[in-house]
């Protein structure tokens, strides 16, 4: 697929290119950042260039596709220095995209208010993470690594219609670089601080007539961000190895197949945050809360003390394959099949409590698969009409074991009780669903789409858990509970748009999700056993997208309002031996925002862009108290966040070319916690990158130093609440300042 001219292509003199975001308007469409390039011809200087998508199931432009959507190619992640998924935070309006607490593969993701706000495998994600069409079951293991990414999409708000599995908050789009009949190969090797060292390779081509292969692969491994002060030992750090093979089958003059496997091993240290406010210990024998640590007040330098250094870090492997047929039944008519199996291991040692006291000290391992089936069928009358329907089959199965180890928690007469919980448990899931979509041309420039989907889901749960301790021995006999449940749902799509003139559209979008209801996978007794209901999310857009007559301007305006109703929560609450993690619908969510994304070209050397969002989350009638009794905003919902770029193009003698590029990105305050820890709140930040490459005159060769985090600001992204535990109430920063130097070759 032609995606778009690169960035990189600017440094040529005889051409240049730009990309943005493109105008998420209109119902769902207000949101994007659409990635529209501007290149040279004799006739006009800086015409727009299409960037073809496959959000709505088949290509097309992204200033066609009436929904929000953001769309980065390749060129424009090195330019992000992207080299994880987190990367694009800031680069996407009212996105919130962090490393998930306590754990170097998982993501916590949040759009437009809407995510998962507990990382436990029981809780589906309310952001659906996709690499390559095929559905991410868990936020475990998605913190992909972005080295041989053709493009991503981000699409914005409920995506209840044409996505594998129904989410309310919208989907993440991976699409990896397919094999074409020419052959290509790059390279890179990264170092920078932290002696961080990363080489990757990527090299395809044709091996017959009508067979084309890539293969891809990639390390990367740098120090801890985080020291024990100590012993010296460091913490979240990298330690990656990921490896891909795709290949592109031309079976017959209208059967062509795609297929994959990759592979992702990690083996990493712990991922350390640190605590936030007192701990206590609780001494039985008086009922007291005996204060065990106090945390300090000053900046955090980065250094945090554990217990857990001995045990183990955190490892996983993440493997899958998946095998794609497109089947040209007629000129009007496509079969598509889109066949998944997926596994992923994963062993994690978390210090909850973040300091030498064992009160939330975990191992949590979990060895999850997942196979999906999707057929499609699309359709096209070669006028006005076109068509998809389908139908999508997952099974998962996530059996897991964890280990609870809190010996400083509970005393007696001032003497230690050790305490230890073993929990083993297993969720299977499967779901179903059907869905269609018809985008009927009623008149010269207006156009109207449909979609519905039925979406139905079985789950089946159990739980065994046991606690041990020297004084009380098992007080605790096993206790075991299954349960099983299933959900279903009619969720409908509505669009319009209009194309008032040659640069100016309009659109609209009515559109709901749904995310399916599970069990309490933090009972630990009878009166925690608990089923919780599906979440719903309506939400209507509007806006309209605009681009200059020359092509030097671009204006995307968006306007939205969400109903988000049966917000499912965990909460914590309790104190002494009895605490509990009750799982509840707490509460409606009333959200509106609006998005605004230009992009300018003043003169040719120079590229602004811009990215501002908009967003006020506020609880509905009622609103909602965790367990301190005191009302609640939604957490991860900063009400502002901006991103200000700028590229600079020098061409030199010769053909070759440095370019220079800076931006700065603003975030506004916002909850860590579902419960509004006073502690776990972040104020508002600036963070600023940077970046200066040379590129040859050739565009074989780019040598680019780039920095990130420039001012070395100190922010939190996750934080842990587990109050009724010792007061455990702990924040996870994103990284310090960090420096690089790579050097690329692109054949």
């Amino acid at each position: 697929m032609n995606n778009t001219r690169t960035l990189s292509q600017r440094a040529c003199p005889t051409r240049r290119t730009i990309g943005f975001t493109t105008l998420a308007v209109a119902i769902s469409a207000a949101l994007g950042l659409p990635q529209l390039s501007l290149a040279q011809s004799p006739e006009q200087d800086l015409l727009l260039e299409e960037v073809v998508v496959t959000a709505q199931r088949r290509e097309q432009t992204l200033q066609e596709v009436p929904m929000a959507i953001s769309a980065f190619t390749g060129e424009q992640l090195r330019d992000l220095q992207a080299d994880n998924l987190d990367s694009i935070q800031g680069a996407v309006p009212n996105l919130n995209l962090v490393q998930g607490r306590g754990s170097n593969s998982s993501v916590n993701v949040f759009i437009r208010g809407v995510g998962q706000p507990d990382a436990l495998q029981s809780f589906d994600p309310a952001v659906g993470i996709y690499l390559d069409d095929v559905y991410m079951s868990r936020i475990q293991g998605a913190m992909f690594k972005l080295y041989d990414i053709e493009r991503i999409e981000v699409l914005r708000g409920p995506q209840g219609t044409l996505y594998g599995k129904n989410t309310p908050g919208g989907a993440i789009r991976l699409i990896t670089r397919t094999p074409g009949d020419e052959f290509e190969a790059a390279a890179n090797v990264t170092l920078g601080d932290y002696a961080r060292a990363q080489a990757s390779a990527y090299v395809s081509g044709p091996v017959s007539e009508d067979l084309s292969l890539g293969l891809s692969v990639l390390h990367d491994q740098r120090d801890g961000f985080v020291t024990d002060p100590i012993d010296g030992r460091e913490y979240n750090d990298e330690y990656t190895t990921v490896a891909r093979v795709k290949g592109a089958w031309q079976a017959s003059d209208n059967v062509r197949v795609v297929f994959s496997a990759d592979y992702t091993k990690e083996d990493v240290a712990l991922t350390l945050g640190r605590a936030e406010a007192p701990l206590i210990s609780i001494d039985l024998a008086t009922g007291a809360a005996v204060p065990r640590f106090i945390p300090s007040t000053d900046e955090y330098n980065f250094e945090t003390s554990t217990d857990m250094g001995d045990l183990g870090g955190q490892r996983s492997d993440h493997w899958g394959g998946n095998v794609t047929v497109a089947w040209d039944i007629n000129d009007a008519l496509t079969f598509k099949s889109i066949s998944a199996y997926r596994d992923l291991t994963s062993d994690l040692y978390i210090d909850i409590d973040a300091t030498t006291l064992q009160l939330g000290n975990v191992f949590v391992g979990i060895d999850q698969d997942q196979f999906s089936q999707e057929f499609q069928l699309l359709g096209d009358n070669g006028g006005s009409v076109t068509w998809v329907a389908g139908a999508y089959y997952l099974r998962e199965n996530v059996p897991s074991h964890q280990e609870a180890y809190a010996d400083d928690f509970l005393l007696f007469g001032g003497f230690p009780i050790s305490f230890l919980r073993t929990i083993d448990d297993d969720l299977q899931t499967t779901s179903y669903a059907a869905f269609g979509q018809v985008d009927w041309a009623f008149a010269e420039n207006w156009n109207l789409g449909l979609g519905i989907r039925y979406t139905k889901e079985e789950k089946d749960y159990a739980r065994t858990t046991s606690t041990f301790s020297d004084l009380l021995g098992n007080a605790d006999p096993a206790f075991a509970f299954s349960d099983s449940d299933s959900w279903d749902a009619w969720t409908p799509t509505l669009t319009l748009d209009w194309a008032a003139t040659d640069h100016l559209n309009f659109y609209g979008r009515l559109a709901e999700g749904f995310k399916s209801g599970g069990f309490n996978g933090r009972a630990n007794s009878a009166p925690d056993v608990s089923t919780f209901d599906p979440e719903t999310v309506w939400t209507a857009e509007i806006g309209a997208k605009t681009t200059s007559s020359d092509g030097r301007f671009l204006a995307n305006v968006a306007v939205f309002q969400s109903k988000y109703e049966d917000f499912q929560a965990r909460v914590s609450v309790g104190d002494g031996i009895d605490f509990r993690f009750p799982v509840l619908n707490a509460a409606e969510l009333d959200i509106s925002g609006a998005e605004v994304e230009l992009a300018w070209f003043p003169i040719d050397p120079l590229q602004l862009t811009s990215q501002i969002g908009w967003l006020d989350s506020e609880y509905g009638a009622g609103g909602f108290s965790g367990s301190d009794g005191v009302p609640d905003e939604p957490a991860f919902s900063p009400e502002w966040t901006a991103r200000f770029g700028a590229i600079w193009t020098v061409d030199l003698s010769g053909g070759a070319a440095i370019r220079i590029g800076a931006d700065a990105n603003y975030r506004d305050a916002m909850q860590l916690s579902v419960e509004n820890s006073p502690v776990l709140t972040e104020g508002d930040y600036w963070l600023a990158n940077g970046f200066v490459s040379w590129v040859s005159a050739d565009q074989h060769w780019t040598v680019t130093a780039g920095i990130k985090n420039a001012t070395d600001e100190v922010y939190r992204v996750e934080g842990q609440d587990f109050r009724s535990v010792g007061n455990i109430q702990t924040a996870y920063y994103g990284d310090p300042r960090t420096w690089t130097v790579s050097l690329d070759y692109r054949y």
